[in-house]
């Protein structure tokens, strides 16, 4: 259930980042809405993710998790193309996250 939880998290996080840039500074209502809702749902799932798996480990996959998938939808959504250095330091970002699930004993696997 941990693992449902956390990426939970991880989809309310990117949805809600993604409606950031929409909401134009909190001036449109359903973007804006969006957001601060997104937002609580992340923190209160991580909440229950930090029950099992601590605090670093879990940060580490909710936001490399995270940088990932709102690269996507900003590639899809607001046609913000990434360039070589910034795949290069995301591939490395998901790189120490697999590092962490694969190897660390702080994860329940």
């Amino acid at each position: 259930m941990t693992y449902t939880f956390l990426g939970l998290a991880i989809l309310a996080e990117v949805v809600a980042t993604s409606a950031l840039k929409a909401s134009e500074e909190f001036t449109k209502l359903i973007p804006s809405i969006i957001v601060i809702v997104g937002y609580g749902l992340a923190f209160y799932l991580m909440t229950l993710v930090l029950r099992t798996i601590p605090i670093g480990v879990t940060y580490a996959v909710w936001s490399g998790l995270g940088i990932v998938l709102v690269t996507i939808a900003g590639i899809i959504l607001y046609r913000q193309i990434p360039d070589l250095p910034a795949v290069i330091g995301i591939s490395l970002i998901v790189a120490g996250v697999v590092v962490i699930h694969a190897f660390s004993k702080t994860m329940p696997h």
